[in-house]
């Protein structure tokens, strides 16, 4: 059977034009006015970028900024590891800013793992404390760790589970 009303019409470039409901494109065209969706430009998330500070980054900084962290295991030996990033934030935290930040950074880990240390010894009374006190520990180690080689290499560091109580 052939269609009683003949082939549909074509536009002037030989397409069929066929009827589009009211507002529609044809299939493949772009609205008036519209671009084509590109994908924006996107970084890795969660990756750590250089410090991209006012300007470049001198040895004395990235000293300064690894202090702030491994100063917290030095502390650690008189049970107040917080003591290590408050004192770099009061000597040298006002003469640079990635100094500054890293020693936020390191005291608001350090006091949230004291809170997270009593927490779990408090819980040492429901038995619980004694599989949660290690893991705190070992924790805070090896993130403490991790923090002092990343500032000394100049990369901004973050953290996970930080209150951030500093700013």
């Amino acid at each position: 059977m052939s269609d009683p009303y003949g082939p549909p019409p074509s536009d002037p470039q030989g397409q069929p034009s066929g009827n589009q409901p009211y507002g529609q494109q044809p299939y493949g065209q772009q609205p008036y006015g519209q671009q084509p969706y590109q994908q924006p430009y996107s970084q890795q998330p969660y990756s750590q970028q250089p410090y991209q500070g006012g300007g470049p980054m001198n040895p004395d900084e990235r000293t300064w900024g690894g202090a702030a962290h491994w100063s917290a295991l030095i502390g650690a030996f008189v049970a107040m590891a917080f003591l290590g990033p408050l004192l770099v934030m009061l000597v040298k935290g006002n003469q640079s800013a990635y100094v500054r930040a890293q020693a936020v950074e390191s005291l608001n880990f350090q006091l949230s793992i004291l809170i997270y240390g009593i927490v779990a010894f408090v819980l040492m009374f429901v038995l619980i404390g004694f599989i949660l006190l290690p893991i705190v520990g070992v924790l805070w180690l090896v993130l403490t760790i991790i923090g002092s080689v990343k500032a000394a290499n100049g990369e901004l560091y973050r953290y996970p589970l930080t209150i951030r109580m500093v700013s």
